[in-house]
C-alpha cells in the first residue's frame, strides 16, 4: 500500500515476472493488475485485486490496494486479508496524506510494515531525509516501539532492482523477497478451531455465479463440503461450496481443499454479502464484522429530465437506475444510497469526488442517462453543535507560485500546518481545509500553478462548522432557446467567456454553454445566425477565427457547477445545465430569494 503513483501495481508485476509467472516470451501489459479500461485510462488502481506468487517452498498472496484516499474502503477491506504490508514511499515525494491514512490503518490492525524506498533512480530522490520523515509519521501516529523497528528495502520497482543502501542495488528483488519471508509471519491458526473465514470481496462469474473471496482463518474448506452460512442480519443457513478456487499469479484455479491464511473464491452462495462469515457446519461461529469509515460527500443522482433525454443512452428509468445503485452497493462497502423527496432522484454518498465520478463513467458507458448534483458534504452533530469533515491537503508548487497559492486557501478557510522547500526550486505545503472548500479547488489551482501543482489530499478530523465559503467568482452562460450552436453567434460570445460547445451542437433552454468572466450568470443566444443578403462587400465573407471549446471532464463538471445547476451525463456527451430550464421560472425564484432576504431582520 502506498501514495497514489508511488510504485504499487509496478512492484508486483516486477514480482510476477521474477517469480516464474510469465514465459518469457510472453505478452503481458504494464500494470497486468489494472485490469479495467477505466483504470488504463487513468492510469490508478480503483479495486483492489490479488494475486499470489511462489518463492522458494512458500506461496505469498499479495493484494495490491488503490492510492486514492475517495477508495479507501477498498485498503480497509485489504487489510483484514493480510499479515502484513508492504509500505512503498516515493524516495523524492516522501509520505504524502494517503501514506499517513494506510499506515494508520494498518498500525491500528497491528500488522507489521516492510518499508520499500521506490524510485531511488529519480534525478531529485533524496532517500535518507524520506526515511526520517516515514520515522517522524510513525512517531506521529503514535507506533509502538515494536512497530518502528521496521526493517527498509530501497527499490527501483520499473526495472525490478532492490538493495539494503539506496546506491547499492541487486539486479533482482531477492533482498526484498528475503526481508518480506523474515518479517511477514506465516499464518497463525489453531488447529483445534472449526472453520472459520471471512467475506472481504465478491466477484462474478458468467459460468458459476457470484463468487465470494474470503481468508480462510481457521480450519480447512473442502469443495463439496456442507458449511454454515453466518447472514449479516444473524441468521445461520446451511450451504454447499459447489466450486473452490485458488489463485496462482493471474488465475484462480480449482482446487479440492483449502488451509488457513489462504485466500479463495467460492461459488453456491448466491447472496452472500461482504462482512458474512463462512463457518463449519457442526459448530458455526461468526467473526466479528470489520467496520469502514463513514462517507463523508454526496451527490444526488436521478434520471435525465433534459429535453434530449433518451436521444444517446438506453437505460433512461428510475427503477433501471437504482437497481443499478443497488448492485454496485453490493460489492462496493464504502458507498451508501438514500431516498429523496423525489422519487426518480438518489442521494449517493461516498468518500470523495473521484469515487463518485468514477460510479457515475462507469454507469455512463454501461449506457445510462444520468442528472448530477453539486457534490455536498455530509455533516455530524456532535455534542449539539453542527461539525463538517477536514481534509488534510499536501501541495507541491513552484516557489514562485506560493503566495498564490497561500491567498486561494485562505479564502477558503485553509489553516497551514507545514511549509518546507527542499532546495531544488519546489515547496512542499500541508494545509487543513474544510473538505467543502476543496470542492471546485483543483480546477482553480492548476489554472493559476499554469499546470504545475500537484495536490493530494486525505480526510483528518471533523470540525465545528466553518461558516459560509467563498464559492465560483464567475458565473454561467446560458442558452436561452433549444437549436444548434452556429460559429456566428459564437464569435460574438467569445468575448464574454470562455465556451464549452462548438458550433453545430445541439442545445436546448437552460443549458449552461460556457462561464461567464463576471460574477453573474447571463442567458445568451447561441443559435443566433447571421442574416443572408443579396449585397456583397469585401468583409462580409471573412473566415470567422473561433476559440476552441473547452470541453470538461465529467470530474471538472462537478467541480465548476454552482448549487442551481447539475451534470447531463449521457453515453456520448457531458452538458452542464440548469436545475430549473425555464429563465422566467429562474428570474421568479431569484426574486422571491430576494424579497425573503430583504423581509428577515439583520
Amino acid at each position: 500500500m502506498a501514495h497514489v503513483d508511488h510504485g504499487k501495481t509496478t512492484l508486483v508485476d516486477a514480482l510476477l515476472w521474477q517469480s516464474g509467472s510469465f514465459r518469457a516470451n510472453q505478452e503481458v501489459a504494464d500494470r497486468v493488475l489494472d485490469s479495467m479500461d477505466l483504470e488504463r485510462e487513468k492510469g490508478i488502481t480503483i479495486l483492489a485485486k490479488n494475486t499470489a506468487v511462489q518463492i522458494g517452498g512458500t506461496k505469498v498472496n499479495i493484494i495490491d490496494t488503490p492510492g486514492h484516499a475517495d477508495f479507501g474502503g477498498e485498503v480497509e477491506r485489504g487489510l483484514t486479508m493480510v499479515d502484513g504490508v508492504l509500505l512503498l514511499v516515493d524516495a523524492s515525494e516522501g509520505p504524502l496524506p494517503q501514506t499517513r491514512f494506510v499506515l494508520r490503518k494498518a498500525l491500528e490492525a497491528r500488522l507489521p510494515v516492510v518499508l520499500v524506498v521506490n524510485k531511488v533512480d529519480r534525478a531529485d530522490a533524496r532517500p535518507a531525509e524520506v526515511v526520517d520523515e516515514v520515522y517522524e509519521l510513525f512517531l506521529d501516529l503514535d507506533a509502538g516501539e515494536a512497530q518502528i523497528d521496521f526493517p527498509i528495502v530501497y527499490a527501483n520497482a520499473r526495472e525490478g532492482w532492490a538493495g539494503f543502501a539506496a546506491d547499492e542495488l541487486a539486479p533482482d528483488l531477492q533482498p526484498l523477497v528475503e526481508t518480506l519471508l523474515a518479517t511477514v509471519p506465516a499464518p497463525s491458526y489453531d488447529p483445534e478451531h472449526p472453520l472459520q473465514a471471512l467475506v472481504t470481496n465478491l466477484d462474478a462469474s458468467p459460468y458459476v455465479g457470484r463468487l465470494a473471496l474470503l481468508r480462510v482463518r481457521h480450519g480447512t474448506i473442502r469443495k463439496g463440503e456442507q458449511v454454515a452460512w453466518c447472514r449479516a442480519d444473524g441468521t445461520i443457513e446451511r450451504a454447499r461450496v459447489t466450486e473452490l478456487y485458488v489463485t496462482e499469479a493471474l488465475d484462480r484455479v480449482p482446487a479440492d481443499e483449502a488451509g488457513p491464511g489462504e485466500i479463495v473464491a467460492l461459488a453456491g452462495l448466491p447472496d452472500v454479502t461482504i462482512g458474512e462469515t463462512i463457518a463449519d457446519a457442526a459448530d458455526p461461529r461468526p467473526l466479528p464484522v470489520r467496520s469502514v469509515d463513514e462517507p463523508s460527500l454526496a451527490v444526488t443522482v436521478g434520471i435525465n429530465t433534459s429535453p434530449l433525454a433518451g436521444t444517446e443512452g438506453d437505460k433512461v428509468t428510475a427503477s433501471g437506475l437504482i437497481g443499478r445503485l443497488e448492485r454496485e452497493l453490493v460489492g462496493n462497502v464504502s458507498l451508501r444510497v438514500r431516498p429523496t423527496a423525489s422519487p426518480d432522484v438518489w442521494e449517493v454518498q461516498g468518500r470523495g469526488e473521484l469515487q463518485l465520478a468514477v460510479l457515475v463513467e462507469i454507469m455512463r458507458r454501461e449506457g445510462f442517462e444520468l442528472t448530477v448534483g453539486k457534490p455536498e458534504v455530509l455533516t455530524r452533530e456532535i455534542d449539539g453543535k453542527k461539525h463538517e469533515p477536514v481534509e488534510r491537503v499536501a501541495i507541491d508548487v513552484p516557489e514562485e507560485y506560493i503566495g498564490v497559492v497561500t491567498q486561494l486557501l485562505s479564502l477558503r478557510k485553509g489553516r497551514m500546518q507545514q511549509m518546507v522547500n527542499h532546495g531544488t526550486g519546489w515547496a512542499r505545503m500541508e494545509y487543513l481545509v474544510p473538505a467543502r472548500g476543496l470542492i471546485g479547488f483543483r480546477t482553480e489551482f492548476l489554472t493559476e500553478t499554469r499546470g504545475a501543482g500537484i495536490m493530494h489530499h486525505v480526510f483528518e478530523h471533523w470540525e465545528p462548522w466553518h461558516g459560509e465559503l467563498r464559492t465560483r467568482p464567475t458565473g454561467s452562460l446560458v442558452a436561452d432557446r433549444r437549436g444548434r450552436a452556429t460559429a456566428f453567434a459564437i464569435a460574438a460570445l467569445q468575448e464574454r467567456g470562455s465556451l464549452f460547445v462548438g458550433p453545430r451542437e445541439e442545445l436546448y433552454e437552460g443549458m449552461v454553454v460556457g462561464e461567464n468572466a463576471r460574477g453573474e450568470d447571463l442567458d445568451v443566444n447561441a443559435t443566433k445566425e447571421k442574416k443572408l443578403t443579396n449585397m456583397r462587400s469585401s468583409s462580409s465573407d471573412e473566415l470567422v477565427r473561433l476559440i476552441p471549446a473547452r470541453p470538461l471532464s465529467l470530474e471538472q463538471a462537478l467541480e465548476f457547477i454552482r448549487d442551481d445547476e447539475c451534470v447531463e451525463v449521457t453515453p456520448k456527451s457531458i452538458r452542464l445545465r440548469k436545475v430549473e430550464l425555464s429563465a422566467t421560472k429562474r428570474q421568479t425564484i431569484v426574486s422571491r430569494r430576494k424579497r425573503e432576504r430583504d423581509a428577515t431582520p439583520a
